[in-house]
């Protein structure tokens, strides 16, 4: 029902229209009543009236100067000039200002009922249209946020090419363009069957990582979307170093605590970092170090939780191994320093009981974990064999004295030292032979990152990652490039129609492939045809990367 005030200094005119009308069987509430302007405003304030009955001339404040107030204050409230003056310049003035009717004294109850159902209907239908507009503008906003999050995904993925991002991104009014960039993805799990404890360090500790993740979920610098259920990754971007760092500093904070977190725990958070990259179609590397580093976190994590429940809770029998030291030698130490570095290391496990209790197999499995983890940071190039993780722990179950534990410990150190002089020239035979499969297969319109992967026998991830660290462009922006430059040659030498070359290098939709021509080139393609020569901006466009096996030929 609808809220009606009436102001009027006359008290004979307040009660008669008060009482003479039976307000909720009308469907109103008559809220209240004041005998000027001025003390109505402050009663409107308090009452918040729908509709406002009011006189023109009163004492303080007359009715026209009341219903300028409230339709700059109130312009959804409908006011009604009910007035004993037949003056035609105030129903003139009071109509322009948007008065919604005005009408003299004396009137009827139910001339009175209908000028209030008038408005209400008005009202109605402005709610209804304000309500329309506002799910409108919602669904138009939740249409974009979708949007932004696909695209940012697909950037992640390695979906788009870096002008179709910053296209994109400018439509969405998504400004990507940055001197660094760097992804951050994190993994976050209820455990239900855990309840957070209301006292105690550990649901302190867990208090504050939760604080600090939703500092990370609540801040307005960093892009952020959902990749699925309990993922959420972050782009960062920034035009400094220092940027970059400070930003990822609320992330490495939420991991030093993920260390303090004891493994009873009911909420579960792993977080991922990927390294820090100076172009926009490399994001996706960065993305992929991300899901590869939080990987090999939450490895460690779960063989803390089990070491944990082995021990029964007790931190008193948990030996820490200083994996930071560990890994440090292994960059930096040399096989002349191997064993007087180990002798001093393995001492802590001393008091380890390698036969009777299995904590001293998770205590070692905890750092062979951390200098895996360490080596894909390292190594960005390196894929990490699962089989030789699982052999290594295999062998660490037949550790049974500290003779066998730093005897590991030196496996697990010259393993780690192959890795590194094996990066060295590692991917030119297997990037020749994607470059030659894809110059010979561009033109199949199925062809894809997947088919490059398996011709060379590595996984698709893997392949995304190398090809774009070492060519400079991620797989498809490379096909795409490769397609245009062979379209460019077709148009030269043939009197093929557009169509027709589309399809002949892999493109079914010949509207796409115009597009695509036109942003790659600069040029349609008419106008290409009709210069009839590849000038030298557009030389560079592929000769530079893919003609170099075509000169070999």
């Amino acid at each position: 029902m609808k809220k009606v005030m009436l102001v009027d200094d006359e008290i004979l005119i307040r009660e008669t229209v008060r009482e003479c009308i039976q307000w909720e069987q009308e469907g109103f509430i008559y809220c209240g009543d004041a005998p000027d302007g001025e003390m109505a405003l402050t009663l409107i304030e308090q009452l918040r009236p729908d509709i406002i009955i009011t006189d023109i001339m009163m004492p303080f404040m007359n009715g026209l100067e009341l219903s300028a107030i409230v339709r700059e204050r109130y312009p959804e409230v409908k006011i009604i000039i009910l007035t004993g003056h037949e003056d035609f310049g105030y129903a003139r003035t009071a109509l322009r200002m948007g008065v919604h009717d005005y009408c003299l004294k004396p009137i009827h109850a139910l001339d009175l009922i209908q000028l209030l159902r008038n408005a209400s209907e008005m009202i109605d239908k402005e709610r209804e249209i304000k309500a329309s507009i506002d799910k409108l503008r919602q669904s138009e906003l939740e249409k974009i946020e979708v949007s932004r999050e696909k695209l940012l995904n697909d950037l992640c993925s390695g979906f788009v090419t870096t002008i179709e991002a910053i296209q994109l991104g400018a439509t969405l009014s998504l400004d990507l363009q940055a001197r660094y960039y760097v992804v951050v993805i994190s993994d976050v799990r209820s455990l239900e069957d855990k309840p957070i404890a209301d006292t105690g360090v550990a649901s302190q500790v867990e208090h504050n990582l939760i604080g600090q993740f939703q500092k990370a979920l609540e801040s307005k610098e960093l892009l952020q979307f959902k990749r699925s259920r309990t993922e959420i990754c972050w782009l960062i971007k920034g035009e400094t170093l220092e940027q970059i760092q400070y930003e990822l500093g609320v992330f490495k904070e939420i991991l030093n605590m993920i260390n303090e977190q004891t493994p009873a725990a009911s909420v579960s958070i792993a977080v991922g970092i990927g390294s820090v990259q100076e172009r926009l179609m490399n994001i996706h590397i960065s993305f992929l170090e991300a899901v590869e580093d939080m990987h090999w976190r939450r490895l460690s994590s779960q063989n803390r939780i089990t070491l944990w429940e082995s021990i029964s809770g007790s931190m008193e029998q948990y030996v820490f191994l200083d994996r930071a030291w560990f890994v440090n030698f292994l960059k930096m130490g040399s096989p002349s320093q191997l064993s007087s570095f180990l002798e001093e290391y393995a001492s802590a496990l001393a008091g380890v009981d390698w036969i009777s209790s299995p904590i001293g197999y998770y205590i070692l499995n905890d750092l062979t974990l951390e200098v895996f983890r360490s080596a894909k940071d390292m190594y960005r190039h390196w894929d990490a064999p699962e089989d030789t993780l699982q052999q290594l722990q295999q062998i660490l179950k037949t550790v049974r004295s500290m003779e066998d534990a730093i005897q590991y410990l030196t496996s697990l150190t010259n393993q780690f030292w192959s890795w590194r002089s094996q990066t060295n020239d590692r991917y030119g035979d297997m990037l020749r032979s994607v470059k030659e499969y894809i110059h010979a297969n561009y033109n199949n319109d199925t062809f894809s990152l997947q088919d490059a992967a398996e011709h060379v026998k590595v996984s698709s991830s893997h392949l995304s990652k190398v090809f774009s660290q070492e060519t400079g462009r991620t797989f498809i922006e490379y096909l795409t490039h490769y397609r245009i430059y062979k379209a460019m040659e077709l148009f030269k030498t043939t009197s093929y129609k557009s169509f027709e070359i589309a399809f002949l290098v892999g493109y079914n939709d010949s509207h796409y492939f115009s597009t695509l021509f036109k942003r790659i080139t600069g040029m349609t393609t008419k106008e290409f045809k009709k210069s009839g020569n590849l000038d030298s901006t557009l030389l560079v466009m592929e000769r530079s990367e893919a003609s170099e096996q075509l000169i070999k030929r």
